[in-house]
């Protein structure tokens, strides 16, 4: 199939999904079929797309015929497609399980019109090349959430959104004057001659004030310290299969975003911005998200602040930047957001069949239901970094990066998170799944939880979990290839070249007098002749 093909069908497919489920508001059959189709959709779409990159090397398409830097161009390297495809899987885990956890009348209020707008803006972000798109895209992820989070009007999650939609709208003020000045300095927001223009300005304490802009606004996205308290405030309130989206997916973008800007453009004070920093920051969003979900008492709850605590992780990579620490942080990310979205989907069966999120209700879900508990130790022990589990490969992979760096503090955070990170898994093991005293009600007499009847749509929701659980077993087991292929994307990563070359080519810029543009790169200036 063609590459350009290719390239926008991760757009094409959601957009065109939201717009027939809107067709078939009051069919919820119909939608889930079309969104099922939509999410597959994707997935295969970038599994050919990382196909032609493995044969032909990073691809890039210029909507409308306009040639970098004055199209919108989008951009599919290593990184951004492994993103496309780990999101599609989550995509299509969720798109099965919500047919039995989302009811008829969040349906009808376009549960799943607003689901494929929100795929459509996490694929339009991994693919975006340039910081205005991505400002675009954000904004259409902030919206689609938003509505997501409050479907169901209940107390809670119009408590959560609003402070959810408060904090990211500060997001945007900080992405939106950081482009600004961008823009103002370089007299232009294509990422790729961005890399170019940046390296070459005068004052790099100017490019370093605007390195802090994007650091505040995607550390909002990606809940890093002291910024991440609208997501435990926020991911407990809406239905489980909402919340396993929004824990495998957005914080990942904003991830995404930091690691392609602090490797593209922003890489002319390394030890300010990375290895003081961010490096400061990892360790902090390591050691408050793992200290926050060790006092909840709230499956999900727990699960969010370990959404906090494993972003540091992932920061801990790019703050270390070498290669085999942006190798970890790839392979982190895969392996992260797997997990943690069928752990979401795990917490959503257990309140089915015990009635409760609390874990002080929560009891004895072993006893009857030993298949849920087998298919939660899988992703909970993975989360911990238990060997030989992926999420232990992945840590492997940044602690000896660390060591080699001789950055032995973030190392020995990381391990001591890693503990922690154990205690709270078996807290929830031991609370929800194994019998013992309950609140009045939630028990039988001998203290474990009266028996919930197996319904078709609880079957139907242990599907994607088991298939989660797979893949997470196919991680482990195949973790050589996996990091040969976070390999590929590291090298892209530190060595630019390739990105630039595929965006910008070596042709002349046009010779019209109105569209060819002169950067004065002594004056930051934009001068047309």
């Amino acid at each position: 199939m063609d590459a350009d093909l290719l390239l926008i069908l991760p757009l094409v497919l959601p957009l065109a999904a939201a717009v027939l489920a809107l067709l078939f508001r009051n069919v919820p059959r119909v939608q889930a079929g079309i969104n099922l189709i939509s999410m597959s959709g994707v997935l295969a779409a970038s599994l050919g797309l990382l196909a032609i990159i493995n044969e032909q090397g990073i691809q890039a398409f210029a909507s409308g015929g306009w040639p970098a830097p004055f199209g919108i161009v989008l951009v599919a390297d290593y990184l951004s497609v492994i993103m496309l495809i780990v999101s599609a899987i989550i995509g299509v885990a969720v798109a099965v399980y919500a047919i039995p956890n989302i009811d008829t009348e969040r349906v009808h209020f376009g549960f799943y019109p607003f689901m494929n707008l929100l795929m459509l803006g996490i694929n339009g972000s991994f693919l975006t090349g340039d910081l205005f798109n991505l400002y675009v895209w954000f904004e259409v992820m902030l919206i689609s959430s938003f509505v997501l989070i409050v479907l169901g009007n209940t107390e809670d999650q119009l408590a959560g959104a609003v402070k959810y939609v408060m904090i990211n709208l500060v997001s945007s003020l900080f992405f939106l004057t950081g482009a600004g000045l961008v823009y103002g300095t370089a007299g232009t927001l294509n990422m790729a001659e961005l890399s170019l223009v940046l390296n070459e300005v005068e004052s790099s304490g100017l490019v370093t004030i605007i390195s802090m802009m994007f650091l505040i606004s995607f550390g909002i996205k990606a809940a890093l310290f002291p910024l991440f308290f609208w997501l435990p405030a926020s991911y407990h309130t809406p239905p489980a299969a909402v919340s396993a989206f929004f824990a495998g997916l957005l914080t990942k973008v904003g991830v995404y975003a930091m690691i392609r800007v602090f490797t593209l453009l922003f890489t002319q004070d390394i030890g300010y911005t990375h290895t003081t920093m961010l490096m400061w920051v990892a360790g902090l969003t390591m050691v408050t998200g793992v200290l926050g979900a060790a006092a909840q008492n709230d499956f999900r709850r727990v699960l969010s602040f370990h959404i906090v605590s494993q972003i540091g992780y992932m920061i801990m990579g790019l703050a270390i930047y070498t290669p085999l620490a942006l190798i970890g942080a790839v392979f982190y990310i895969i392996h992260h957001i797997i997990v943690k979205a069928n752990l979401f989907l795990v917490s959503g069966v257990a309140q089915r069949l015990g009635g409760s999120f609390s874990l002080k209700k929560l009891k004895g879900l072993y006893a009857h239901h030993p298949g849920l508990a087998i298919l939660f130790l899988i992703p909970a022990f993975s989360l911990a970094g238990f060997p030989p589990l992926s999420g232990f490969w992945a840590k492997l992979v940044l602690a000896k990066a660390g060591i080699e760096a001789g950055a032995y503090g973030i190392v020995a955070v990381a391990i001591a998170v890693g503990l922690f990170t154990m205690f709270s898994m078996t807290k929830i093991w031991v609370k929800a799944f194994l019998p013992g005293s309950s609140e009045p009600g939630a028990a039988s007499e001998n203290g474990t939880p009266e028996r919930t009847p197996m319904t078709m749509g609880t079957r139907l929701m242990y599907v994607p979990i088991a298939a989660l659980a797979a893949v997470t077993i196919m991680i482990s087991v195949f973790a050589g290839p996996v990091f040969d292929l976070a390999e590929r994307s590291a090298n892209e990563l530190s060595d630019s070249s390739a990105y630039i070359e595929a965006v910008l080519g070596h042709e002349e810029p046009a010779a019209d007098p109105y569209t060819r543009l002169d950067l004065d790169r002594r004056s930051g200036g934009v001068h047309a002749r």
